[in-house]
């Protein structure tokens, strides 16, 4: 059955806490329309701060991308991985993994803060969201409404 991933990562400082960097950030999209693509690879989205939050998009090997993917009794079982562990910010206890059957998807977002080994930079930050699907997709599937919300943000300060 076919796979479909999609991985969306936003980075920023302090920054773009507030004020207008932070509406900029909170407007950029955690899904895009999806190039023609084998279902080995992954569709992977960057947006940082330092260019505005301006989508960079490429192909990558699906084993580059960290989500945990198996396929067993004709569904999909979907549960990123968390690295690394010691950026995450404080959240309950994490969620069990999802079981997608063909023609689902699920939209899976994770959040990490990050300070310099020593303090001196300020913190910054990352949201991954995954976007994964089970089963043939229309190339802007991934700009809808997902089957499967799964938020595991926790406060990043």
């Amino acid at each position: 059955m076919e796979i479909t991933v999609q991985w969306v990562r936003t980075s920023w400082t302090k920054e773009s806490r507030g004020g207008e960097s932070a509406a900029r950030r909170n407007a950029a999209p955690i899904g895009f329309p999806l190039p023609h693509a084998s279902s080995s690879l992954a569709h992977v989205v960057r947006m940082r701060e330092e260019n505005g939050f301006q989508p960079h998009d490429t192909l990558e090997d699906l084993g580059k991308v960290d989500v945990q993917l198996r396929e067993v009794e004709g569904r999909l079982r979907v549960f990123p991985r968390v690295q690394p562990l010691f950026a995450l910010p404080p959240r309950r206890r994490r969620l069990p993994a999802v079981r997608l059957v063909p023609g689902q998807w699920v939209r899976w977002q994770l959040n990490y803060r990050f300070s310099s080994a020593l303090g001196i930079r300020d913190w910054s930050y990352w949201l991954d969201t995954f976007n994964i699907a089970y089963g043939p997709v229309t190339t802007d599937l991934f700009c809808g409404t997902p089957d499967f919300f799964i938020d595991e943000q926790g406060p990043v300060r």
